[in-house]
């Protein structure tokens, strides 16, 4: 099974290749199909390694509307390391699509750093 099987976009592949990844986790082929095709909340557990953020943050990624200025997404996380690494992780995989503006915001610090 591939990426584009379970419907993730060319510009969101072209940032997967890029870090060489090719072929989606089992969590990944479970979960990305229904974050794209469905209107409903979804709870996915799964260990460390799994590819958790890929599942999650590709469609969220890939239902931007580009064309919308508007904040439209949150994630929030417990940690700033894990937000740090979330951030990383989607920063990656939407290098591709330029228009897409992705931000860490972490309490505990002053803004600008």
């Amino acid at each position: 099974m591939s990426f584009s099987d379970i419907g993730i976009n060319d510009q969101l592949q072209q940032g997967l290749s890029k870090l060489e990844i090719s072929v989606p986790t089992d969590i990944q082929e479970k979960t990305i199909p229904v974050v794209l095709n469905e209107d409903a909340d979804l709870v996915v557990m799964a260990k460390t390694g799994t590819g958790k953020t890929a599942a999650f943050g590709l469609p969220l990624l890939q239902l931007i509307d580009i064309e919308n200025e508007n904040i439209q997404s949150l994630i929030v996380v417990p940690t700033r390391e894990l937000g740090q690494q979330i951030h990383k992780n989607l920063e990656s995989f939407a290098v591709f699509n330029p228009k897409i503006s992705i931000a860490s915001l972490c309490g505990g610090i002053p803004i600008k750093p």
